[in-house]
């Protein structure tokens, strides 16, 4: 039923997630209020619909409703000063929304296509957030997310935002006890893992839901269509 949560106004998105209960807390309620997805998708007319929407370079804007079961389900590793990192973070829109959930921490956005991190620092200015750009309190990058970004790990909480056929190891290495990952993980037939590392570094895995993600996958195959 999630395509029911479509709306003319991101207000309406909102709350169509929320009365569907995807949304189910007052924090994920605030913080993707706060962010308007029309300023991070190509075709404007389309922003509120629930669906993954594609942003060039063989990469997709998720769609709200998988934004926020992810969210939901990082939500009890958010909070103030904690550290994020948005694998595949592409318009910039989660990376955004994540940023609202640790005030006075760092949200990570990595992508390997330069011009979509170009664009995405763009979109997040357009959206009120350049001080958190300029402040380094939301921070985007070039490089393979697959391999993290070692620079500010380690992470309280890492999206990964398409699917790898295994879990990279280097993304649970930059995991903190405790920490919690949520990812794609499969080829044909993909799930959705949440990866859990309690404070004695026991590493659990647990299957929420059957999706359909694009691949995490190198640049140059991502750029000629996998």
């Amino acid at each position: 039923m999630a395509w029911r949560c479509s709306g003319r106004t991101n207000a309406d998105l909102i709350a169509n997630m929320h009365t569907a209960r995807i949304i189910t807390t007052n924090g994920v309620n605030e913080a993707m209020t706060k962010v308007d997805r029309a300023n991070y998708v190509m075709h404007k007319s389309e922003a509120y619909e629930d669906s993954p929407q594609s942003i060039g370079h063989g990469a997709t804007i998720s769609a709200p409703h998988m934004h926020a079961h992810a969210i939901e389900h990082l939500l009890d590793y958010l909070g103030p000063g904690k550290r994020v990192l948005d694998v595949g973070s592409g318009s910039g829109y989660l990376s955004a929304v994540l940023h609202y959930l640790v005030p006075g921490g760092v949200v990570v956005g990595i992508d390997h296509i330069p011009e979509l991190v170009d664009w995405s620092k763009s979109n997040i200015r357009q959206d009120g957030l350049g001080s958190a750009l300029d402040k380094g309190e939301i921070v985007m990058v070039t490089g393979d997310g697959r391999q993290g970004y070692s620079d500010f790990a380690k992470y309280d909480a890492i999206h990964v935002g398409a699917a790898a056929p295994t879990i990279p190891q280097q993304l649970v290495d930059q995991l903190k006890s405790p920490g919690r990952m949520f990812i794609p993980v499969g080829t044909f037939a993909q799930q959705i893992m949440q990866v859990d590392k309690d404070e004695n570094g026991k590493v659990t895995k647990k299957n929420l839901m059957g999706v359909m993600y694009v691949p995490l996958t190198d640049a140059e195959r991502q750029q000629r269509g996998y």
